[in-house]
């Protein structure tokens, strides 16, 4: 995205939050968004999903507190940088690497001056013409790029567009970790004295999952459920990351806020596999027959169910 595009677009607007919005905050609002716009919860709704994808490339932004200093200064100024982003949201590959060589945008090389004379000169002091300088490797390069959840976690590859060459491939490692680093050999500056190319060193950030979250090598998803199914106890489906549902017995008396574990649905990491930590959640619905009230008065003077903060109390007098 060029900075006029981040110029016009208002993205705090787009997410219904204030431009001091704190990290934690913007998180929750973004989820909040992302289920209710995401094109799984409303097929066939071209509205819907072009809401997705401006929450997504809006959250994308303002989620990078470098892409976020940039895109605040480029609003206040009127323009001048560029960062390249896109408009697919989450699960494509779009804001990865801008403009890696033209010192645009997100993507940023390091280089120190010793790098640049130590390679030319091969270190130490000056270079004379009875001197012969020593090959020595050249200076490595850095790059940030940007994620979507389930690339993370099963891996992938990124097309990376350098000027004056092909199209480099990076390969996404499956479990790869938010802010971790992968070193692509031989791809940095080359040797101007014939030693080998540096390297180039990338940055991962990974986007959030609306639905998902990693625990190390474990997902966690939060599975709502009903009273009934709660009390009785059912067998309901709980969805993976990989786009299928695994039944799970849910038994009588669960409360709110029990975890249940599906064995090897996580992180595939160091030859091992994690699990799928579905944590439940007992809803309520939203309206309620008066015959409905007069079964739950009834159960309540059945059971003779008595508070359950009392222990909270307790406790909290200590």
């Amino acid at each position: 995205m060029a900075s006029q595009d981040w110029f016009d677009k208002d993205f705090y607007a787009v997410l219904g939050v204030s431009k001091d919005v704190s990290d934690s905050e913007l998180k929750k609002v973004y989820r909040k968004l992302a289920r209710q716009f995401h094109p799984d919860s409303n097929p066939g709704d071209a509205k819907a999903e072009a809401r997705f994808k401006e929450i997504s490339e809006a959250y994308t932004v303002l989620s990078d507190s470098a892409s976020r200093q940039e895109y605040d200064q480029i609003r206040a100024m009127g323009g001048g940088a560029r960062f390249s982003s896109g408009g697919n949201g989450p699960g494509g590959f779009d804001d990865v690497f801008g403009n890696i060589f033209g010192g645009g945008g997100r993507t940023r090389f390091q280089q120190s001056p010793e790098d640049i004379f130590g390679g030319m000169f091969g270190g130490g002091g000056g270079f004379t013409g009875q001197q012969r300088p020593s090959a020595r490797k050249g200076a490595d390069l850095t790059a940030n790029i940007t994620i979507d959840f389930r690339t993370a976690i099963q891996g992938g590859e990124v097309s990376l567009d350098i000027r004056g060459s092909r199209p480099l491939q990076i390969a996404i490692p499956a479990g790869v970790n938010d802010k971790q680093k992968i070193r692509v050999r031989d791809k940095g500056e080359q040797s101007m004295t014939g030693g080998a190319s540096g390297d180039l060193v990338i940055t991962v950030t990974v986007r959030d999952h609306p639905v998902f979250d990693r625990d190390g090598d474990n997902l966690r998803v939060d599975i709502p459920i009903t009273i009934p199914e709660a009390i009785l106890g059912a067998t309901i489906e709980v969805p993976t990351l990989e786009g299928d549902r695994v039944k799970v017995k849910v038994p009588a008396n669960t409360p709110s806020g029990r975890v249940l574990r599906v064995r090897d649905r996580g992180v595939k990491a160091k030859g091992k596999r994690g699990d799928l930590l579905a944590t439940i959640l007992i809803v309520t619905p939203d309206l309620i027959s008066d015959k409905t009230k007069k079964l739950v008065e009834e159960f309540k003077t059945l059971n003779d169910v008595h508070s359950p903060r009392e222990s909270l109390y307790g406790k909290a007098s200590l």
